[in-house]
């Protein structure tokens, strides 16, 4: 089960600009497309006629017409016309409430009337001339709160990303993890260390030196249903670590949208912000996949986690000072369950 009355990442613009999209999120099968005045619109991707995914169809008159006998259904769900046929008493399919902000297109899957476009988290990064972004996405054979610990315990970077963003004083360093609210935080700080590859690589491209050592820090932060936004960084030692001033410092925020699909797989949008050289689109194509090359890694791992944990159910997990972000937000999903449907029992991992 899945906390359905918020807001999650569906898509982002280029997914629906040709045709119809079809995306399963929360358990839900939906076709995302584009009306008549462009605006972005959401239905339950199921013909009323024979069941064929009204997705596979196109875009006519402000209506997506089914591709299988050409029945139209309008944005709201109601079939607008089909060849030959008085539509009258055809039954209306879900629709679901979407917004587009912030270069994604949201979702939300519960009771429409509880649905709000201010309860979309504001994204500073996003709207910021002096920000610069970019992203990919990954379908990932995993539970999606799988990924949330993931992010959540940085511990693995000394192991899984040893040749990009992993080094041992990660593992070494104390871990903080503080709970206000819905919102969880993990943090670490590593101060005089040699930056790993990656951060190199960006000091490089800010003009600050790569080989002295550098205060590194992680702030790892979870808001409901399933965002992590991580506040990364590196600073020349001994100005201020993240408080140092900006030409002696680069950092960025790592972008994680993570939207169920089912209860073994979810949708992951990743990406990064930064605040250094905005207006410079190779870097932000460099990053990009550098990034994406990264997350690749987590990717084999997380999905043979699942594979392990389908097989050996009876076998109970560890759970240590490391995973308590994980473990809160875990505690917070299920709460959200709770909220909306009493019966929800709580994660096996929680």
């Amino acid at each position: 089960m899945f906390p359905k009355n918020c807001w999650y990442v569906a898509c982002t613009p280029d997914e629906i600009a040709e045709k119809p999209l079809g995306r399963t999120i929360c358990g839900e099968q939906i076709a995302f497309f584009r009306d008549g005045d462009g605006k972005v619109a959401a239905v339950k991707d199921f013909c009323p006629h024979r069941g064929a995914p009204l997705s596979l169809g196109y875009t006519e008159g402000g209506g997506l017409v089914c591709g299988y006998h050409g029945l139209k259904v309008g944005r709201d769900g109601k079939t607008l016309s089909m060849p030959k046929q008085r539509v009258g008493g055809f039954p209306c399919m879900k629709s679901y409430p979407v917004e587009e902000r912030y270069g994604f297109i949201w979702v939300w899957t519960g009771d429409a009337d509880k649905a709000s476009s201010d309860a979309i988290p504001h994204l500073e990064w996003a709207v910021s001339d002096d920000w610069a972004y970019g992203g990919g996405l990954y379908h990932i054979q995993c539970d999606y709160k799988l990924m949330i610990d993931n992010l959540m315990d940085l511990t693995h970077e000394t192991y899984v990303h040893s040749t990009s963003i992993g080094q041992k004083e990660i593992d070494e360093a104390p871990v903080k993890t503080e709970k206000v609210g819905n919102e969880v935080t993990t943090s670490r700080f590593m101060d005089s260390v040699i930056a790993p590859p990656f951060w190199q690589g960006n000091l490089r491209t800010k003009g600050l030196p790569d080989d002295q050592p550098v205060d590194r820090w992680q702030i790892c932060r979870f808001t409901p249903p399933s965002h992590v936004l991580i506040d990364v960084g590196v600073a020349l030692a001994g100005n201020g670590g993240r408080e140092a001033p900006a030409d002696k410092r680069v950092n960025s925020v790592v972008v994680d949208f993570i939207t169920p699909e089912t209860e073994t797989s979810h949708w992951y949008f990743w990406g990064m912000a930064r605040n250094f050289k905005a207006d410079d689109p190779a870097l932000t194509d460099a990053i990009r996949e550098g990034q994406g090359g990264i997350f690749a890694e987590d990717l084999e791992m997380l999905e043979l986690q699942q594979k392990n944990l389908l097989a050996n159910p009876e076998l109970r997990l560890l759970k240590l000072d490391i995973d308590a972000g994980g473990v809160h937000a875990r505690r917070i999903i299920d709460k959200l369950l709770k909220e909306e449907n009493p019966e929800a029992a709580e994660s096996s991992l929680a």
